[in-house]
């Protein structure tokens, strides 16, 4: 059974070396931890359902599809998940098609790749 604070993660890139780096920049925020990770929208889809994580770092960008389509798949059945967008596509078209389909935050990773665990500091806040 998970503490009260614990939050899960589950992770989505199909580069297998951006994964392994998503998963150090969170492994040592206490109370995270990471239940999964997939490289494609199928994967990521099946995983998230799966483990019903917390909080999901979605790569937009992914062989054989989007991490919108990722979105759009399990966002409807789970709203409660917290989506962070992460993309090197940081366009505004882009931005607005993931806040849309439910992502809570989007980070472009050249610039923000920072931000992620302030963004998971800041689901901590409120209620997933």
């Amino acid at each position: 059974m998970r503490s009260m604070n614990a939050r899960t993660i589950f992770i989505v890139d199909d580069v297998p070396s951006m994964r392994e780096r998503l998963a150090e920049l969170v492994r040592d925020i206490e109370g995270v931890e990471i239940v999964g990770s997939a490289g494609t929208p199928d994967g990521a889809v099946d995983g998230i359902l799966r483990t019903h994580p917390d909080c999901v770092l979605l790569d937009y960008q992914l062989v054989d599809g989007t991490g919108v389509d990722v979105l759009r798949a399990v966002h409807p059945k789970s709203p409660e998940i917290a989506f962070i967008m992460l993309t090197n596509h940081a366009t505004p078209q882009h931005r607005r098609a993931c806040l849309d389909a439910g992502a809570r935050f989007f980070f472009d990773k050249s610039t923000e790749f920072s931000c992620i665990r302030g963004a998971i500091a800041e689901l901590d806040r409120v209620a997933l």
